[in-house]
């Protein structure tokens, strides 16, 4: 016997997912969580039950397909859920299958109550107690809606207008984490003393590199205008650009002696390697600082800001604030990427829901050197500072001192299906390895 109800994966009280749970007295609830109308397969459900009743799983999802125009039919595969899925837009589709276990596992829990954030805290409730499984076959097909590319979509969480929802949804992910054994308490960071050890200059800024010809002289030159109160560099790790790019870094290396110009002696690093490169290089000062290849600071005093903020005590990394803006510096929406989610108090908590923590990224070098990037083009800032949130405190500034252009050049301006789903399969991969160690540290 089947139920078959519409409930926003957004918008939905605790209230109302426990009252609809409580209602309906089937063995199975089919949940359309999209808003949208759903074309279903004959075969659907049978499947979604089938694979339910062999797994033991309190939820079941599946791909679909999605109509793109009048004609074009285009498949929408999904990813497996991991331990570490604790993003609140993880893509479910649009149909879940709750089971009769499922639904017992939330209404025996109790859990503060919400306006909003219902699904988000049935589905971590269920997710702690039994498997959750996708099918990995398209069951029903959705119209498309949404055209926008991958790299308008990424800040969508991040958005002012989206605050109050993400308040509810940081709460949950707390709660879910008190439960679990994952949770860290306020303060436990661990302190350093960044006036320890010796350093050839105070601070470097850190830019790996690879065939960006229209935007590398433009960086660089942002960064070598910064004024500090002590001697700085800047290390650029050239990953065997082909485009010009290299020239143009010989040149400027030619003409200012603070600009070190590094290329790797193999080819098989990225971006995470290129950073290791370059923070192990004997040139690297006490603080690493990051500047991307197509980006600038905002202002001469970018660097100033940060060092200062290490110097109030104790911090490994310090973390700004970043303007989005087209190519020639006009104001994109949603304007200011401030994080202000970030608490001193929950901060480490609330690092493993969400999908990034800000820019610039600035680290203690010591720290940064002890841990590692992970070798990968993708991930490996926030591989690193979840890893550092874990372990050390980290100073936010919630100042602008960072302007990140979008424009065609940009490595995730507009992804593939298939390379969004690996990109989130891989933080997700991240988040599960994280919270096992502090499960395993609180332990």
């Amino acid at each position: 016997m089947l139920q078959t109800v519409d409930l926003p994966q957004y918008g939905s009280s605790t209230s109302y997912v426990r009252e609809l749970l409580t209602q309906y007295k089937a063995p199975y609830i089919l949940l359309n969580i999209s808003g949208r109308e759903v074309t279903v397969t004959p075969e659907a459900v049978d499947r979604m039950a089938e694979c339910a009743r062999r797994t033991g799983a309190g939820m079941v999802y599946s791909d679909y397909l999605k109509t793109m125009g009048a004609d074009a039919i285009v498949p929408a595969p999904l990813i497996d859920i991991q331990e570490g899925s604790l993003r609140d837009d993880f893509d479910f589709g649009a149909l879940v299958l709750v089971t009769d276990a499922g639904a017992r596992a939330y209404l025996d829990f109790k859990g503060q109550e919400f306006r909003t954030a219902g699904f988000y805290q049935m589905r971590l409730a269920i997710q702690r107690s039994l498997p959750i499984v996708r099918v990995p076959q398209p069951l029903y097909t959705i119209a498309e809606t949404d055209f926008r590319t991958s790299g308008q979509k990424q800040f969508d969480y991040v958005n002012p207008r989206n605050r109050d929802v993400q308040i509810e949804m940081e709460a949950v992910c707390t709660e879910h984490l008190r439960m679990n054994g994952g949770y860290l308490k306020p303060g436990a960071g661990a302190r350093v003393n960044t006036d320890e050890g010796s350093f050839p200059v105070l601070a470097s800024v850190i830019i790996p590199v690879r065939n960006r010809v229209r935007t590398i002289a433009d960086a660089v030159s942002s960064a070598l205008s910064q004024q500090l109160d002590g001697p700085f560099n800047v290390i650029v790790a050239d990953n065997h650009s082909t485009d010009g790019t290299t020239e143009i870094l010989a040149d400027m290396a030619a003409k200012d002696n603070r600009l070190i110009h590094i290329v790797p002696d193999t080819n098989d690093l990225g971006i995470g390697g290129c950073w290791n490169l370059a923070v192990n290089d004997p040139h690297c000062g006490r603080f690493a600082v990051q500047l991307d290849s197509d980006d600038l600071y905002s202002g001469p005093d970018t660097l100033q800001k940060i060092v200062d903020k290490f110097r109030e005590g104790g911090y490994s990394m310090v973390i700004g604030s970043y303007r989005m803006c087209n190519f020639n510096l006009e104001t994109l929406p949603p304007g200011i990427i401030d994080h202000k989610e970030w608490t001193d108090e929950n901060g480490p908590n609330n690092a493993l829901r969400i999908n990034g923590l800000g820019a610039p990224r600035a680290f203690y070098t010591p720290v940064v050197r002890s841990i590692g990037f992970p070798n990968v083009s993708y991930g490996e800032d926030y591989a690193l500072a979840i890893r550092i949130a874990g372990e050390y405190r980290i100073g936010r500034i919630f100042d602008e001192l960072y302007l990140c252009r979008r424009w065609e050049g940009n490595s995730d301006a507009a992804l593939s299906p298939e390379k969004v789903n690996a990109n989130n399969l891989y933080k997700d991969s991240l988040r599960t390895a994280e919270l096992q160690r502090r499960i395993k540290s609180n332990s």
